[in-house]
């Protein structure tokens, strides 16, 4: 069954994105940020990110992936501010500088990597440490039990419910999921804090590509639906993924002197 489109289901984490490069930019003053993408594949954020004007460098282990990211940068005219450098998050201070980034997304990764917490602080460890941004993608825990039970899997969705790593079973694709309470937990346990949480693809993966396609105004409609749902706690916890954005707390200002 064909599902509504991948920009559809992404609109909702673009949106929050954009905002939070403006912003800042405007925190920092400057209107080129530098952006660190970990795990960044063939360019699905990075390219729109450097179309907005900022540099972003791509981490990825694959080779095949920066070559797609660089000739998707290519044809896309920001070649010169895309730059792919070939790593993992383990080793992440071996291809990338140390608090360097205005900006670090961290989409896709937290659930493969063999050890969340250490690769996490390992992105946040990138981050300017005068302030800096952090963009997590990750996929979540209650929709995929909901797309198990709709399904008709009703044993794989409970196994999914129950299990530590949220996995229906053996053949399951993800090795590990997130609730949001255990995301904004990991988050904020490496000193960063939460400023906000959106549920992404609350609908677009459950609706039939089909009904779209052939009902008028329907993808609009679905898209302000995903859109009005993303802030809803309740719609949150039986997302597909969640996105959360979280910033280097202030440093406190020196009181008066004695």
């Amino acid at each position: 069954m064909s599902r509504p489109s991948a920009s559809l289901r992404t609109a909702v984490v673009w949106d929050v994105l954009r905002g939070a490069l403006d912003q800042r930019a405007k925190l920092s003053d400057r209107a080129e940020l530098s952006v660190l993408d970990t795990g960044g594949g063939t360019g699905n954020f990075a390219v729109p990110v450097a179309r907005l004007g900022h540099r972003v460098t791509v981490v990825d282990p694959s080779p095949n992936a920066l070559f797609g990211l660089e000739r998707r940068a290519a044809e896309s005219g920001v070649a010169e501010r895309v730059r792919g450098v070939q790593g993992d998050v383990r080793g992440l201070f071996d291809v990338v500088e140390r608090g360097a980034y205005d900006v670090v997304l961290c989409h896709g990764l937290l659930e493969y990597v063999e050890d969340p917490a250490d690769g996490l602080r390992n992105t946040v460890a990138a981050l300017r440490p005068e302030g800096g941004t952090l963009s997590v993608l990750t996929s979540g825990l209650g929709g995929a039990v909901l797309a198990r039970a709709l399904a008709g899997h009703f044993t794989e969705a409970r196994h999914a419910l129950t299990s530590p790593g949220g996995r229906w079973g053996e053949g399951d694709p993800m090795p590990r999921r997130f609730t949001p309470e255990q995301l904004t937990a990991l988050i904020t346990s490496t000193g960063l804090e939460v400023i906000s949480l959106h549920g992404v693809r609350v609908f677009a993966d459950l609706v039939p590509g089909a009904l779209v396609d052939t009902e008028p105004d329907a993808l609009e409609a679905l898209a302000r639906l995903e859109a009005a749902a993303a802030e809803l706690p309740d719609f949150q916890s039986v997302a597909s993924q969640l996105h959360v954005l979280a910033e280097v707390p202030p440093r406190p200002t020196a009181g008066p002197a004695a």
